[in-house]
This record gives C-alpha cells, structure tokens and sequence, in this order.
C-alpha cells in the first residue's frame, strides 16, 4: 500500500472544516456548486463520479481520489469501470496520469476492500 486513502479523506474532511468556518460565503457557493454539478440530470450520478475521478487523475489530486473512488464504489461503480476511467484519463493526460490512475485503483481497491471486510 502506498497510501491511506480513508486517512487521507478523513484528514482532509477535518481541515476543510476549519476552511469552512474561516470562509463560510466561499464554501456555501461551492457547495452550491457541488450540489448542482452532481444533481441528477442526463448522466447518473455514478457516471458524474468516474468523470470526477478522471478528473482528479489528470488533476493529480490526491484528495480527489480519495473522495472520488469512494463515491463510485458507494455507488455501485465496479474496478472495471474505475479501470476504463483510467484509461480515458489517460489517455487525455499521459504519463502523469498514468501514475495517478495507478493511484486512483490502490484507493478503489482498498475501499472495496474495506467494505468487505
């Protein structure tokens, strides 16, 4: 395992708490924005999360995998999926998403993992 991807989650959710309090007007319009980007429309919400994680893998954000990959295993979203998400992204990214789309499987893998364990 080269990271934990709750950890990171779960640290990540702690300090953008005190982000939240320090800038309150700034996260509610993100929020905002979050909760109409992922509003159910055309495109279902486990499809919204693999272009998130795409996303993250071309972004080469390390939070952004770790909410992600969860969010598309809590929807039903399957290591195949994930697996041609990676693909695509890098396909659009090169190299560096390879490694990233790397990353983006540990931190799917070890969420199914868990919820099985």
């Amino acid at each position: 395992m080269m990271k934990d991807w709750n950890e990171i989650a779960t640290g990540l959710s702690r300090t953008m708490g005190q982000v939240r309090t320090g800038i309150p007007d700034a996260m509610k319009g993100f929020s905002a924005l979050a909760k109409a980007a992922t509003a159910p429309g055309v495109i279902d919400a486990k499809t919204k999360e693999l272009i998130a994680l795409a996303l993250g893998i071309a972004a080469r954000c390390d939070g952004c995998l770790a909410f992600h990959a969860k969010a598309v295993l809590d929807l039903g979203g399957s290591r195949e999926e994930v697996m041609e998400t990676i693909g695509m992204a890098v396909y659009m990214g090169g190299g560096p998403s390879l490694m990233y789309g790397a990353l983006a499987l540990e931190a799917y893998d070890q969420y199914a993992a868990r919820a099985v364990g």
